[in-house]
């Protein structure tokens, strides 16, 4: 059972169009697009902003000599490797979380390779046009916490060794306030809206999630049910045949095929989980439904006789149909002897060719009944007769009074089945 759920839910979700990105986990479908296209956005938006960082870096730097070169590319080269893996989508967090601690470092290491210098208070370094591109890293990189860790301390600690660099002169705590806001701002731009598209993302999965397992859930009731019906019908009809030959059997002859009706209802009992439509499904001609009708209600110890109206250019029944409706007639004449001892019991096929139709009546002269008082358990009416045609396409009619009863089932060559 756990593996016919599973498949349920397996075809539940092949309704949904998928891509290589979202195949691997059922409940990241628009969370991977939304990751996907942070990182696709982080990579040109990095390489304009780091772009301008490097033009920068080109002139003359505060650092002491020899450290200007080393310290370029030990930031440089991080942040190239995270470009390019944010571009093709490959171990993108991998070198954003990379470059973000690189950034930190350096920014710790500068007041230590700066000392000496004299920074002018209005002109920013190089390093600073990369704070925002750090907090872009830590979105791609990062969970929440540590993306609101590093939007915090980044820009403080690069205000902080501003100042140091400066020997806290007055003159740079106006700019260096500003420059610490301006990247506390934009940084928790970034910040907000990629925690905004992701907890859309996350919410849109699920209820996806839940719409998906409430189709498996309905899906895999109703092929339960359908399974319950079919087998249901099944016995009603075997068993029921072979019980009403039993009664009427008064010669071995018609002992021995009681017994034979009784060993095929326990044969296609075993069988009942495999295919329910036995036999061919090349089409008949009409007149065989009544011959197979009459043949199987002879078997059930009824002697019948169909009234055959076929117009030459009736149509031809399929084989499914064909069984569908002598099976659900046969449980309407079943029925007739059972609860209307076989009163006034009288069989018709009718076959037209405009429109192409073939019908079936069922009827007798007993007491009726009242078809909406019929109990859900009880299949002989709702699986043997109006489910069973119901699944090759056709219609159903019951008429039931103090009169008798009539049963008509009808298909007709344009409908689906």
């Amino acid at each position: 059972m756990a593996d016919s759920g599973r498949s349920v839910l397996d075809a539940a979700w092949g309704r949904i169009p998928h891509s290589r990105e979202t195949t691997e986990n059922l409940g990241s479908f628009t969370r991977a697009r939304i990751e996907r296209l942070i990182t696709l956005l982080a990579g040109p938006i990095c390489l304009v902003l780091g772009a301008q960082a490097f033009v920068a870096a080109l002139g003359p730097g505060d650092e002491r000599p020899g450290w200007h070169v080393p310290l370029v590319l030990a930031v440089f080269v991080p942040l190239l490797a995270m470009i390019v893996a944010c571009v093709f989508g490959t171990f993108a967090r991998v070198f954003s979380g990379i470059f973000a601690v690189v950034y930190v470092l350096a920014l710790v290491a500068w007041p230590f390779v700066t000392v000496g210098s004299n920074p002018v208070p209005t002109e920013e370094p190089w390093i600073f046009f990369l704070l925002n591109v750090v907090t872009g890293a830590t979105v791609v990189a990062f969970p929440m916490s540590l993306q609101v860790a590093f939007l915090i301390v980044t820009p403080l600690l690069f205000g902080l060794v501003r100042l140091v660099q400066g020997g806290f002169d007055p003159d740079f705590f106006l700019p260096v306030g500003l420059d610490v806001s301006f990247a506390l701002i934009l940084g928790s731009v970034l910040v907000v809206l990629g925690w905004t598209y992701r907890s859309v993302a996350a919410n849109v999965d699920e209820t996806r999630a839940r719409a998906v397992a409430s189709y498996a859930d309905a899906a895999a009731a109703d092929a339960t049910e359908s399974e319950r019906v079919a087998v249901a019908a099944l016995m009603h009809d075997s068993v029921l045949g072979a019980l009403l030959a039993a009664e009427r059997a008064t010669t071995p002859r018609e002992r021995t095929l009681a017994v034979s009706m009784a060993r095929e209802a326990l044969t296609r009992l075993a069988n009942a989980e495999k295919d329910a439509w036995e036999g061919s499904d090349e089409p008949v001609d009409a007149a065989q439904l009544a011959d197979e009708l009459e043949k199987a209600a002879t078997e059930m110890g009824v002697q019948l006789r169909v009234d055959r109206r076929i117009e030459p250019d009736a149509p031809r029944v399929p084989g499914r149909v064909a069984r569908a409706l002598v099976l659900a007639a046969l449980q309407a004449v079943a029925n007739a002897v059972q609860h209307a001892n076989a009163q006034g019991l009288a069989v018709e096929l009718h076959g037209t060719g405009v429109p192409g139709r073939v019908r079936v009546r069922v009827r007798d002269t007993g007491e009726g009944f009242d078809v909406a008082a019929i109990p859900e358990d009880r299949l002989g009416i709702r699986g043997s007769i109006l489910a069973r045609v119901t699944a090759v396409g056709g219609r159903t009619e019951i008429d039931s009074s103090g009169a008798g009863t009539t049963v008509t089932m009808e298909w007709e060559s344009g409908d689906r089945w």
